[in-house]
């Protein structure tokens, strides 16, 4: 058995609310619910679908290259939209523009709201790493 590892961006709410972004062990790395921030913790695209994908794919991004691996690593993302109906296509052509042609499973979920009220996307992943 390997020893767990761990990778955080080093944004402030992280030790506040006692969160790690990712928890990897046994070559399996589960993801926490990434959003749209930059690295001072700041909300990334209040009212813009598109705007917080990218910066919630980025956030993944550097998740994944804390553990040494790509976007191709990742085996399963639930997303969670506020406005699904609304936000659906937009959200759909940035998604389609990061996974390229990568195909993990996937489930979208329309949720009533998010853990910061401007949040209107959060992604969450689990990849591998062989």
């Amino acid at each position: 058995m390997t020893k767990a590892k761990t990778y955080n961006h080093g944004v402030p709410w992280e030790k506040e609310f006692n969160v790690t972004q990712a928890y990897s062990v046994n070559g399996t790395i589960y993801i926490s619910g990434q959003f749209s921030h930059n690295m001072q913790g700041e909300f990334v695209g209040e009212g813009d679908i598109k705007v917080q994908t990218r910066q919630t794919f980025e956030n993944l991004d550097r998740v994944l290259a804390g553990f040494g691996v790509t976007k191709s690593n990742i085996a399963d993302l639930e997303i969670y939209l506020t406005r699904p109906q609304e936000d659906f296509e937009p959200f759909l052509s940035v998604y389609k523009e990061y996974v390229g042609d990568h195909r993990s499973a996937v489930t979208l979920i329309g949720v009533s709201g998010l853990a910061f009220p401007e949040q209107l996307v959060e992604i969450r992943a689990v990849a591998h790493t062989d």
